[in-house]
Parts: C-alpha cells; structure tokens; sequence
C-alpha cells in the first residue's frame, strides 16, 4: 500500500466524511485545535521566557517550567488529536501542499527538540545560563513557527 492510497483511504473513511460534511463539526474541531495551540505556545513562551531570564528570575527554572510544561504536553495532545481529524476529510490535498508539509516538519522538529533537549535542560539545577537562555528562546521560536506555519496553510491553502 502506498502512502497516496492510504491518504486516499482515510479521506473515505466514517469518520472523515462526518468531519468533512459538517460545517459545525469543523468548525468545532478547529475551535478545539485553536485551544490546544494556545495552551501549547502559551506555555512554551511563559517557560521560554523564563529560562531566558526574563520573567519570574526568583524562582529556579525547574520550578517555573514544571506547569507550564505539562500544559504544552495537554496543548500538543489536543492539537494533534484534532489535528489528525481536521486531516482526514482532505488527506491528499494536504499531505500534497507545501505549506501542510512544512506545519509538520516544523512540528516534528519542534515536538523532537521539545522531549530531547528543552525537558532535559529546563529540568537541571546546575544549567548555564547561557543553556537556558539559547534552549528557552529556541523551544518558544519553534512553537510559534509551528502557529504561524499552521496559520498559513489554512490562508493560502
């Protein structure tokens, strides 16, 4: 089976041809992907802007990061989920479209630097500053990408 044929087969799917012949059930998903995108780059900029030392420096970073970052994994569970349902009715004009196609690598290598590099530093006591701050500012710029590439597959699609 090829990845077109599989595109192909998810588009005819129950659950895509109910997502993609209802206005108020898209409508509904985009609203609770919209949420979780929100909750997700909300955090990661309040925990960004911490381990760049910008906001909250009294606190140890570990501390500060901890909420926000359970935030951002609830905000990327429900981004994804609703993520997937919102693809499903337009698999192969998606996955086809230059502006889908960089939303995903920039959401893999956001998502990748995320559980790789930022929980591991954010986490550590005896961090550099300058770790932090490179780390904090990289992890909040990646998730906007992610908003901002998001944004623009739905405007120019």
């Amino acid at each position: 089976m090829t990845i077109g044929s599989l595109l192909a087969w998810v588009q005819t799917t129950a659950i895509a041809s109910a997502i993609g012949g209802s206005t108020q059930l898209t409508g509904l998903l985009s609203g609770i992907h919209l949420l979780g995108l929100t909750l997700l780059v909300g955090a990661a900029v309040v925990s960004g802007l911490r381990m760049m030392g910008i906001i909250l420096v009294e606190t140890p970073t570990a501390d500060v990061v901890l909420w926000p970052g359970r935030g951002m994994i609830v905000g990327l569970i429900i981004s994804v989920t609703s993520g997937l349902l919102l693809f499903s009715p337009r698999a192969v004009a998606a996955a086809g479209n230059s502006l889908f196609q960089i939303k995903i690598l920039l959401l893999s290598v956001a998502v990748a630097f995320h559980f790789g590099v930022y929980r591991r530093i954010s986490k550590r006591h005896d961090a550099r500053a300058s770790a932090l701050k490179i780390t904090g500012g990289l992890g909040a710029i990646l998730w906007f990408a992610v908003a901002v590439a998001g944004c623009a597959f739905i405007l120019f699609e």
